[in-house]
């Protein structure tokens, strides 16, 4: 039998790398999925191409807009009855630069993506769960949310925040049978990256490529299907003792 037979995912960040490969092997294991992304001409795209794996629904949002993620939230319901299994995976991350050259503008910008879109996507998932009885919570972070990294403060922090909601949400949820868990991946190959590797080098971003990829122990970025593959086995019932955990998938990176 397949591992999310018949279980309903919400993926934000659905039109992303990550959200794209995860709801993939969602779609793969017999999950219906919902995808959530900013940008509606991406998510059309992304559900054409995954289409030929099960059934794709998508609905456009501003992850921190609670009237948006409200509406992600109803949508969902009002079509499969339930959720299962959230996917709370949407994030930006800023501009490279110190922490004096950082404006408070670009500060706020990153928190309202990556902390309260993460807070308002657990204040309104969590109660349909709370009811259900079950359910699944994945909370994307980072290596960056378990140390630090110079010129990128607005990120850091606010993947640290991520760790912070996820332990909480997993106490408060634990008695209702609700997992909350968090993924902390290292530099994976994705837009992101190539956004970052130009930032820490703009004349040079494939040589800021290398140096990120020789500091990781296994020298080489994560690929969207290593990141995949541990998203699968969270949102599973192969984890259903595990919640309130910070889950590094990061080629060795957490060793040092």
């Amino acid at each position: 039998m397949s591992k999310l037979n018949e279980r309903v995912a919400i993926i934000t960040g659905g039109a992303g790398g990550i959200g794209k490969e995860a709801a993939k092997r969602f779609l793969q294991e017999g999950a219906n999925v919902v995808l959530v992304d900013l940008l509606l001409e991406s998510l059309e795209q992304t559900k054409e191409e995954l289409i030929q794996f099960g059934d794709v629904h998508i609905v456009q949002a501003d992850v921190s807009k609670e009237t948006d993620v409200h509406n992600y939230v109803n949508q969902t319901v009002e079509r499969f009855g339930k959720i299962d299994i959230f996917f709370n995976n949407a994030g930006i991350e800023g501009k490279v630069q110190s922490i004096m050259e950082t404006t408070l503008e670009d500060f706020e910008k990153v928190q309202r993506v990556n902390v309260n879109g993460v807070f308002l996507g657990l204040k309104h998932v969590l109660p349909v769960m709370t009811k259900q009885g079950y359910g699944s919570i994945i909370n994307t972070s980072s290596v960056a949310g378990l140390g630090g990294s110079p010129g990128m403060a607005p990120y850091v922090t606010s993947k640290h925040a991520v760790v912070g909601l996820t332990k909480v949400a997993a106490l408060e949820a634990a008695g209702a049978n609700v997992r909350v868990n968090s993924i902390h991946p290292s530099p994976v190959n994705t837009r992101m990256m190539r956004s970052l590797e130009s930032g820490v080098s703009p004349d040079n971003p494939g040589g800021a490529k290398a140096k990120f990829a020789k500091s990781i122990p296994l020298k080489r970025y994560g690929e969207v299907a290593d990141i995949a593959n541990l998203v699968l086995f969270l949102a599973s019932d192969e984890s259903a003792f595990i919640t309130g955990a910070q889950y590094r998938i990061d080629g060795g990176m957490g060793a040092f």
